[in-house]
């Protein structure tokens, strides 16, 4: 497929297509004039790559565990695991802060809640 059905296919533009490729995130064949074909798996692949970044993964990061995810060796494996194991002890920091977070503006809501029906019931 081309860049124009890869980028339908996943809502990524064009742009960040080229991007993802630039950063080693994604490889393309290329056609005789020059053209990007991309194969099925790279729906796939962009999906992957924006969960990563949409995570608050960087592309360099990404980049270091694409290796392992496209042409795997024992050491691209053992590196690769290492950065995965950090990225997921950061994310499930930044989940638990979230869920604070939410626990705060929880209370926070029914705080206000009960202070506008005391309210109601005053001006009664």
């Amino acid at each position: 497929m081309r860049i124009g059905e890869l980028s339908a296919r996943t809502g990524a533009s064009r742009r960040s297509l080229r991007y993802y490729e630039e950063q080693g995130l994604l490889v393309s064949s290329r056609s005789s004039s020059g053209q990007r074909h991309y194969e099925e798996e790279h729906v796939q692949r962009v999906r992957l790559v924006q969960a990563f970044l949409a995570a608050g993964i960087s592309s360099g990061t990404i980049a270091e565990m694409a290796p392992c995810m496209s042409e795997p060796t024992e050491d691209r494996a053992r590196q690769a695991l290492d950065i995965m194991g950090r990225e997921r002890a950061r994310l499930s920091e930044a989940i638990d802060g979230l869920a604070a977070a939410r626990a705060a503006l929880d209370h926070l809501i029914e705080d206000n809640h009960a202070y506008l029906a005391r309210s109601a019931d005053d001006d009664r």
